[in-house]
């Protein structure tokens, strides 16, 4: 008989969306029992990695207004942004800011003791909140301390989740991996809200942490839950060379340039109002139609790439402001911005889909929500503007937390828990791949598929790219792959990467097969072959339903309440 726990909510994902809906929801019913499950330690969660602001109107005396955060939401998401939850964002991020500030976040001040806000691309006035370029690490540590003061929150650290059981009608429970003894357990609740962050390693050249799979949005997938725009991955213009790793926008909000090989601050031929502080999908553009056409430079590894300059900035503003990315810098490329320009090119950062929800994170699924960037609620559309998925998370966070706890509170256990289902996905994990066998070894296979995204779904895209890249990706996961050399039960890591890619190569068939039904431009997903955006065909939300053979595509409507689709300039 399979071990099995029972909690009344499960949150999976301990980022910031996780953390924050595990506050609201032990607010709002003391009595429940909450259970945090995350595949790392908590403080290891990707949230920390976040660099430059969470996006936030504080100073409408100065100017700053709700409607003017709400449009450039929605027309940095090049109109596909559902405009109802754009302005439930931007109105709720304010006092979320403030409840932050009383939990303790060291926000950056400013001179006069007021809290501190940057310049971010896309917005029409500097609100992208800041704490230096450490936003994420000190609201994850925010959080986590505030979590501590709740005696019925309590956390799974190093747990891999594989399924979601429920009867096709209600949530029940989930099938999980304690890594650190290998036992297989089924966890009885309720609620549940998933938390698990973004797809994001299915690309080679990515600023994610390696354990950013899409573990989480997959097993929701396999349980009939619809995935949602998932063609619309950004890519933020200033990866470092070679890592990938993160150039915050805020290099460029404390006034840093591009330049090309000529020395051309060469911004000014694509958003001359916005320079350097244009949406992310327009300067990646940019910095790859330098290169096209031949005023790029070429990093030492061969990559063509173009240079960040922050020079001009200060070493005092670059250590008080961006310390972090200076120690970045001067690790992984040996470089100290102060001296030297930064070699930098477009990278996997961010994805736009995810799982389908409603305004309130709601699933098509009774007793199950989604938060964060695992989420797709629709408020970036098709290109997200920076520091508002910080925002999303902590948004959500709070509304999944206190909805999932209200249901969890007024749900009657299950009579019949359907043990059968559990039974199924132990065979599934045991028999299909720990004990599969096969000549194909799994690392390189994921270095393979990571590298078909790189190179044929990336900044710009065309069709025959895409079709060769979904035939190359369904290529190599017909090969047997599916195997664990490593036979030990405890933290056997090996295990867990192969049902990770297991998880990469459905998603990534999503993201190759919606790029090739969207035949325009539009936001994140740049057409060569259709450069114009088409909103007679293509104003709409792509569904994504899992079957054996191939992704089943459908169509949602977008919701415009306040601003129809206009061309995009700035």
């Amino acid at each position: 008989m399979t071990d099995s726990i029972e909690y009344d909510l499960i949150i999976v994902g301990s980022g910031l969306a996780g953390l924050r809906a595990a506050i609201e929801a032990a607010k709002t019913s003391p009595s429940i029992k909450i259970g945090v499950i995350s595949k790392v330690q908590v403080m290891r969660s990707h949230s920390v990695s976040a660099e430059g602001g969470t996006a936030a109107v504080l100073f409408e005396d100065e100017g700053d207004t709700i409607e003017s955060h709400i449009y450039d939401t929605v027309k940095g998401s090049d109109f596909l942004a559902d405009q109802d939850v754009a302005e439930l964002l931007c109105k709720e991020m304010p006092g979320e800011v403030y409840q932050l500030d009383h939990w303790g976040m060291p926000w950056s001040r400013r001179k006069d003791g007021r809290i501190g806000q940057r310049n971010f691309g896309g917005y029409s006035f500097p609100r992208a909140t800041y704490a230096s370029d450490k936003v994420g690490f000190f609201e994850m540590q925010t959080l986590y301390d505030t979590c501590q003061k709740f005696d019925n929150i309590e956390f799974l650290n190093e747990w891999f989740v594989t399924s979601i059981i429920h009867d096709g009608q209600k949530f029940m429970g989930i099938t999980a991996i304690q890594i650190s003894s290998g036992t297989f357990y089924a966890i009885k609740a309720k609620s549940l809200i998933i938390a698990t962050g973004g797809a994001g390693r299915i690309y080679s050249f990515s600023t994610y942490a390696l354990s950013s799979t899409p573990d989480g949005i997959d097993m929701a997938y396999r349980a009939g839950l619809a995935l949602k725009d998932m063609e619309f991955v950004q890519f933020h213009p200033t990866g470092i060379l070679p890592s990938g790793i993160l150039i915050t926008e805020g290099a460029r909000g404390e006034g840093g340039y591009l330049v090309n090989k000529d020395g051309e601050r060469f911004m000014s031929r694509y958003a001359a109002s916005k320079m350097e502080l244009a949406p992310r999908d327009i300067v990646s553009r940019s910095i790859m139609t330098e290169i096209k056409e031949g005023r790029g430079f070429k990093h030492e590894t061969g990559v063509d790439c173009m240079k960040l300059d922050l020079r001009h900035i200060g070493d005092a503003v670059i250590k008080e402001k961006l310390g972090a990315i200076r120690e970045i810098s001067i690790k992984f490329s040996g470089i100290d911005p102060a001296q030297e320009m930064l070699d930098i090119r477009p990278v996997c950062h961010y994805m736009m889909g995810g799982i389908h929800t409603n305004i309130d994170g709601a699933t098509e699924l009774s007793g199950v929500w989604a938060a964060g960037e695992a989420a797709c609620n629709s408020v970036h559309g098709a290109n997200r503007l920076g520091a508002n998925s910080t925002s999303e998370c902590i948004v959500w966070g709070k509304i999944t937390g206190a909805l999932a706890a209200k249901h969890a509170m007024n749900s009657k256990p299950s009579s019949q828990f359907p043990h059968h289902l559990v039974a199924l996905e132990e065979k599934r994990i045991y028999d299909g791949i720990f004990r599969g066998r096969g000549e194909y070894n799994p690392y390189e296979i994921r270095q393979e598929l990571t590298d078909i995204m790189t190179d044929k779904a990336y900044v710009f895209r065309t069709e025959s790219d895409l079709v060769e890249g979904l035939k190359k990706l369904r290529e190599i996961k017909a090969r047997t792959w599916k195997h664990v050399d490593d036979t030990a039960k405890e933290y056997n890591t090996n295990f867990t990467n192969v049902m990770e890619l297991d998880s990469m190569f459905r998603v990534a068939e999503v993201v190759l097969v919606g790029a090739i039904n969207r035949r325009e431009s539009r936001g994140s997903h740049s057409r060569l072959d259709y450069p114009q955006r088409d909103d007679a065909n293509f104003l709409h939300h792509t569904l994504a339903y899992y079957d054996p053979k191939e992704p089943i595509m459908k169509k949602h409507p977008v919701t415009i309440t306040r601003y129809q689709p206009v061309e995009r300039k700035y």
